[in-house]
C-alpha cells in the first residue's frame, strides 16, 4: 500500500517538476538518521548509565528444573543457598541499549571468570556478560568485573529476603519498597521488578557511570505488572 502510495504521489510530483526534491529530501532524512545512529550505536564507552540486575536465583533454579536443564544450571542451584545473584552490569542510553560492541570479543582471562563466581554463580553467565555488555562499556575485563563488584556493593539486599526459607506472595512495589528502605538515596524512579510467569525474575537497579542511584524512566515500562509475584525459597544448604 505504501508502494502504491508513493508511486501515486510521484507521478503527481513528476508533473509539477518537484519529484527529485521530494527523493533529495527522503534521502538527506535517511542519512541523518543512519549518521546519527552511527555515532552513538554500539561504540564502547559511549552510553548514559548502568542497570545492576540481581536474578532471584530460586525462581532461575526452579524455571530451570521445568525445563528439564537442572544439571547444566547445577553450578547455581545444587549447594550453596543463593539468594539475589548478579545477572549483570548492562550499558543504557536514555532510550534503549547497546550490545555486542566488540566483534569478536576480547578473550576473557579465565581467571577473572573464577574470581567472579562468587556474585555471578555460572561461567557461562560471566562469558556471556563480558561479550554482550562488558564489550560496551569502553573498559578492559578486569575493570569491568571490577565494577561489577563495585555497584553489586552500592546495593543493600533487604534482610528479610537474604535467608527465606519459605515460599512468599509479595507484591512487586513492596520488593521496591523494601529495597528503598535498606538503600538510603534509592527512589522508586531508579528500581525496577521483573517477572517471569507467576515468580519473581529481576530486581534492576540503576546507576550512574560513577555507581550512584539515579532515575531512569524507560526501566519502568518494562516492569512486571502482576498484582503478586511468589519467590520461591532458597534452594541447598
Amino acid at each position: 500500500m505504501l508502494h502504491v502510495r508513493f508511486a501515486w504521489i510521484s507521478r503527481f510530483l513528476i508533473s509539477l517538476g518537484l519529484l527529485g526534491l521530494l527523493t533529495g529530501g527522503l534521502l538527506v532524512l535517511a542519512a541523518g538518521t543512519v549518521s546519527a545512529q552511527d555515532r552513538r550505536q554500539n561504540a564502547p564507552g559511549e552510553f548514559d548509565f548502568y542497570v545492576l540486575s540481581l536474578s532471584w536465583s530460586p525462581s532461575f533454579c526452579e524455571e530451570a528444573a521445568e525445563r528439564g536443564n537442572e544439571g547444566r544450571a547445577q553450578a547455581q542451584c545444587g549447594g550453596r543457598p543463593y539468594s539475589f545473584v548478579v545477572h549483570g552490569l548492562w550499558p543504557q542510553y536514555e532510550h534503549g541499549f547497546p550490545d555486542y560492541c566488540q566483534r569478536p570479543s576480547p578473550r576473557l582471562d579465565r581467571n577473572i571468570m573464577t574470581s567472579m563466581l562468587d556474585l555471578m554463580p555460572a561461567p557461562g553467565l560471566i562469558f556471556n556478560e563480558w561479550d554482550k555488555h562488558g564489550t560496551c562499556s569502553g573498559l578492559g575485563a578486569r575493570a569491568y568485573f571490577e565494577t561489577i563488584r563495585k555497584a553489586r556493593s552500592t546495593v543493600k539486599i533487604p534482610p528479610e529476603y537474604l535467608e527465606l526459607s519459605e515460599e512468599k506472595t509479595v507484591a512487586p512495589a513492596d520488593i521496591e519498597e523494601a529495597f528503598i528502605k535498606a538503600n538510603p538515596g534509592l527512589s522508586n524512579a531508579a528500581i525496577s521488578v521483573t517477572c517471569n510467569r507467576k515468580r519473581l525474575s529481576e530486581v534492576r537497579i540503576c546507576l550512574s557511570k560513577d555507581l550512584q542511584f539515579r532515575a531512569c524512566e524507560e526501566l519502568d515500562r518494562r516492569a512486571c505488572r502482576r498484582d503478586d509475584v511468589v519467590m520461591p525459597p532458597l534452594r541447598g544448604g
